[in-house]
């Protein structure tokens, strides 16, 4: 199992380590009801350095990244972000990413710990354009400051006017001393906040200055089962799990990060099946009895046939009913639309509701 470079910190801190995509990354600290709230009202402290990183560069790179992605490139201008996905040749995703722009011919992109290997190959698969691709992961660290007061504590650390950074844009500049770190309006949470990357060696360093910077506004370090609540609350899809090599993004509900004026793998696909209609969609559903669905457990209608299944599902802290998103059949999947989840044997109510939760 890989490590990140805060592994020790995190032991020393009391969390619970569990394997993740190939690390050991800390699943919780005091709770993961204490660290959700403390995220949605205050602020908490993520170590993400498990996500990989890659460096795009040179003649070439903005033309390769046209080719393997769905969104726009050319809409990125520098100091700007842009969620999208690599689709594959069969209408499925490799993975979805998030490319930052940091100057004319170079592009920073983050990708899931679970696709380095994937993403790096399908990548240079395409690269007949002659970029310069960096794999940087194993050299890099992230922390995602999230909650309503991430930009106080944060603020605290560096001379760059936080607020002057919009939604999906960044800077690079210094925080706690470190040079050269960027600085990003993006997270996983839906409760605002940034997230800060830099090399591993600071990792410790930035870490205790972002905790120590916090005490005031009530920061704690938090776990992958608070990000995952955080997230699914928000309807954001988790790759491997609402989206994968067999989804579409259509199918996903990713239709806006799907721009067929361009041209990219799969295009004719997914034109196909936006001119057509998709035969399954993932919606967001809200479970009507005291219960909890869960990741794989089938979807039924009100007849008893199987009509999808769940991808993910929680016991929401913020609305304390159960939550979840599945792949659901046409006709299905219509806001409103009653569903049923096959809960040990029992076909349990829930009703089609829209995204987000919270």
């Amino acid at each position: 199992m890989k490590k990140t470079a805060l592994f020790d910190t995190h032991v020393a801190l009391g969390a619970k380590m569990v394997p993740f995509a190939g690390f050991e990354m800390p699943v919780q600290y005091a709770g993961v009801t204490e660290e959700h709230f403390a995220v949605r009202e205050k602020v908490g402290l993520f170590d993400v350095s498990h996500m990989g990183q890659f460096i795009i560069e040179g003649a070439g790179s903005k033309e390769l990244l046209q080719k393997v992605t769905t969104n726009n490139i050319e809409a990125l201008e520098n100091g700007k972000a842009q969620y999208t996905a690599l689709p594959n040749e069969n209408g499925g995703l490799v993975d979805d990413l998030i490319i930052y722009k940091m100057a004319d011919e170079k592009y920073f992109i983050v990708v899931n710990a679970s696709n380095i290997e994937k993403d790096w190959n399908h990548i240079s698969k395409y690269n007949t354009f002659g970029a310069k691709m960096s794999n940087i992961s194993d050299e890099t660290s992230l922390l995602a400051i999230q909650g309503p007061k991430a930009i106080e504590v944060l603020q605290k650390l560096t001379d760059v006017t936080l607020a002057d950074i919009p939604y999906y844009h960044f800077t690079v500049g210094i925080v706690a001393g470190v040079e050269e770190v960027i600085i990003s309006n993006t997270g996983y949470t839906g409760s605002g906040g940034f997230e800060i990357y830099f090399k591993n060696e600071v990792a410790e360093k930035l870490w205790n200055a972002v905790l120590e910077a916090g005490k005031e506004e009530g920061i704690v370090p938090c776990g992958l089962a608070a990000r995952d609540t955080l997230r699914l609350e928000k309807g954001f899809c988790l790759y491997g799990n609402d989206i994968d090599d067999t989804t579409s993004p259509l199918e996903a509900g990713l239709g806006w990060i799907t721009k067929l004026d361009t041209d990219f793998v799969s295009k004719e696909i997914f034109a196909k099946q936006k001119e057509e209609g998709v035969n399954k969609k993932l919606v967001g559903f809200e479970m009507l009895e005291k219960a909890i669905p869960r990741h794989d457990y089938e979807v039924a209608d009100a007849e008893g046939n199987i009509i999808g299944k769940v991808t993910s599902g929680t016991m929401s802290p913020m609305k304390k009913v159960g939550i979840g998103l599945a792949y659901v059949a046409k006709p299905h999947f219509k806001l409103g639309s009653e569903i049923f989840i096959k809960i040990r044997n029992k076909n349990i109510p829930a009703k089609v509701v829209k995204l987000p939760f919270v």
